[in-house]
């Protein structure tokens, strides 16, 4: 465990030593002016569009740094040659595995995090209302989902050859998932055989990412989700996490390092 602990230490150091740090901090501070000025409008109508905006933006620029810090982990421990020593202390591959995930994934909530805060403090600041249970529902709905992203870019990242390459394909897959997953049973409804059996199967078998996003909740203020339902969601998202965890660990340890 400790050696796990210390791998993760060193993804989120690595992470907040690069740009994305401070990438982050400029978008947050965009967002919070931008929600600041709501209050020159003087319409509800204003506050909800802009928060709408805001909660995209939060959403995009997390599965960025989710995506893009993950799809670089063991690349770059492969071009750098470290992969060696590392794995000669000794260090299992799958340490190696749960703890780059779990590094990304830390880093990403911490990132989620200071999201989270400054958009509750403006906005409530402006609307007098705080519905910290809303967000911490949406934080870790939205951190559960991230899991399952991490865990996939991790996935792509021994099947790829360039971290390019990784975050591209990841980044289309997740956006594909979220806008068009939910719906690929309604359209299996009007195509013939066999494409509506492949649409069927890929509905069953795709994580619904789309089934985390409680955007809508957040910026409407329709209440909290059934605690229940939080609880199935996140399990959803656990299995789907091992399982790419898993494959990735299988696709490692069969990998030569040399290549």
């Amino acid at each position: 465990m400790n050696t796990i602990s210390a791998l993760a230490g060193v993804v989120i150091k690595e992470l907040y030593r690069r740009k994305d740090f401070y990438v982050l901090f400029v978008l947050t501070a965009l967002i919070t002016l931008a929600t600041g000025t709501v209050n020159f409008f003087h319409d509800p109508r204003i506050v909800r569009y802009v928060k709408d905006v805001c909660m995209l933006l939060i959403w995009i620029s997390a599965l960025l740094i989710a995506i893009v810090t993950t799809a670089r982990q063991i690349p770059a421990e492969r071009e750098s040659r470290t992969i060696f020593p590392l794995l000669a202390k000794p260090v299992t591959r799958w340490q190696v595995i749960v703890g780059k995930f779990l590094g990304c994934w830390l880093a990403t909530g911490i990132s989620l995090l200071v999201f989270y805060v400054f958009f509750a403090i403006i906005t409530g600041s402006r609307e007098q209302n705080w519905p910290w249970l809303m967000y911490l529902q949406a934080i870790w709905l939205q951190w559960a989902m991230l899991a399952v992203v991490i865990a996939l870019s991790l996935l792509g990242s021994i099947v790829t050859a360039a971290p390019s390459s990784t975050t591209t394909i990841c980044f289309i897959a997740v956006a594909g998932i979220l806008l068009v997953g939910g719906h690929l049973n309604t359209v299996a409804l009007h195509e013939p055989q066999p494409l509506q059996t492949i649409h069927y199967t890929l509905y069953f078998l795709i994580p619904h990412l789309e089934w985390f996003d409680i955007r809508d909740r957040v910026v409407y203020d329709m209440g909290l989700v059934n605690w229940w339902d939080c609880l199935l969601a996140t399990l959803y998202a656990a299995a789907y996490t091992g399982l790419f965890l898993l494959l990735t660990w299988l696709g490692f340890r069969r990998k030569s390092l040399n290549t």
